[in-house]
């Protein structure tokens, strides 16, 4: 079969409908509409004499075939990729707009004090803030990177750690007032415990406690479960009951006094915050910014 750039053509679009998981996010991607997607897949399936993707009106699939051929294209597509966005200086040229996915706590306590000089760093570059579900699909909602906390799963995403930060068990002197202070760890199967949803296993985080090589886990129970950071800190001012938090956010309450560490003899859980991005593939200039300027003002965040 000869070549022709009509065939190269076909499957950068076979490419990005995979990668989008619809003719109409492929059509944003590539200034597309929907039906010159389908009609450009049908010209490449035509061409090849094999069905590509199986469409319903729900969902796209590839078949045995397309995904054969995705499998084998998709790294060439991708050098070719990088190789024209170092000779157009997309790759050493910081502008455009970079859609970001930010965990609440980390764009409230780290970054957004921090942005003004963001934006006097890159006046050429525009950030646009979302937030999504730690189990969001970074591809289909058009997010170039995001920051998340958390032991990140297996997948084909980059990831590079920021930092770790302390969790910490905490409660306000109102609650110990009335109901006590804990004095080990297992003592608080008598307290009202506040849990906190894992966004990944839509599970209570269980609550353990580590100092050196020695860990404990511990069985709480309690009566509210929360999916809110903010919620969960709030209800624990207000003495609502005992939270395990992340050092990172409640700093400044422990130094005010409006929260008490209950165990500082147990110092050595940690939990990371991970910035991720969609391929492993060279990053554009305008995303590699935004993940550098994000490691630097991590630096002095490690131990809050």
């Amino acid at each position: 079969m000869g070549f022709d750039g009509r065939l190269l053509s076909g499957m950068s679009v076979l490419a990005a409908v995979v990668e989008t998981g619809s003719f109409t996010r492929a059509g944003d991607v590539l200034g597309l509409s929907a039906s010159g997607v389908s009609r450009s897949i049908s010209r490449l399936e035509e061409r090849l004499g094999i069905r590509l993707l199986e469409r319903t009106t729900r969902a796209l699939h590839l078949t045995g075939e397309g995904a054969r051929l995705y499998e084998l294209a998709a790294p060439h597509l991708s050098g070719i990729e990088d190789a024209a966005n170092v000779v157009s200086g997309a790759a050493v040229s910081v502008r455009g707009t970079v859609r970001v996915s930010l965990n609440p706590l980390f764009a409230r306590c780290v970054l957004a004090p921090r942005l003004s000089e963001f934006t006097e760093r890159y006046p050429n570059l525009s950030l646009v803030i979302v937030q999504l579900p730690d189990s969001g699909d970074l591809v289909a909602e058009g997010i170039d990177a995001a920051v998340r906390f958390g032991p990140q799963p297996p997948s084909s995403m980059s990831s590079r750690l920021l930092l770790v930060t302390r969790v910490l068990t905490v409660a306000s002197p109102s609650y110990i007032r009335k109901h006590g202070h804990p004095r080990t760890p297992s003592a608080l199967a008598g307290h009202d415990c506040i849990q906190y949803i894992d966004p990944q296993r839509g599970k209570p985080f269980p609550w353990e406690f580590h100092s050196g090589k020695k860990v404990i886990p511990v069985t709480t129970t309690g009566r509210l479960t929360m999916t809110d950071v903010d919620t969960m800190l709030n209800a624990c001012l207000a003495g609502a009951g005992i939270a395990q938090v992340l050092g990172l956010g409640v700093t400044q309450h422990i130094e005010s006094g409006a929260l008490v560490e209950l165990f500082p003899d147990w110092p050595d859980e940690k939990f990371p915050l991970y910035a991720v991005r969609p391929s492993r593939r060279q990053p554009p200039a305008a995303v590699e910014a935004f993940l550098e300027f994000c490691t630097d003002i991590c630096k002095d965040r490690a131990k809050p």
